[in-house]
């Protein structure tokens, strides 16, 4: 039996894994995963990076509006072109 703690426990888990689409060949992609990286030293999350040139339908879906930070638990953009500081705490503390 699952108790609630362990589900809210599990919950802000898959909360704190987030995906950034973009493409290998992009300045601003590579600004905002150095971004993650560096503030990954002091808030707690997981990204993968993933090419949407090997998706067509990640191509025709975010095209030039690269790099996109989003969340696979909530399907929520958090934000896109530039790192949104504020935007991804706010996600974050939801799940604190």
């Amino acid at each position: 039996m699952t108790r609630k703690s362990d589900a809210v426990s599990s919950d802000a888990d898959q909360a704190r894994k987030l995906i950034v689409y973009g493409r290998e060949e992009c300045h601003l992609c590579q600004d905002m995963i150095l971004a993650l990286r560096n503030l990954q030293a002091q808030v707690s999350f997981d990204f993968q990076v993933i090419d949407i040139d090997s998706d067509p339908e990640l191509l025709a879906r975010y095209g030039d509006k690269i790099p996109v930070l989003l969340s696979p638990f909530t399907h929520q953009e958090i934000c896109h072109y530039f790192l949104d500081l504020a935007a991804l705490d706010d996600y974050l503390a939801k799940f604190r």
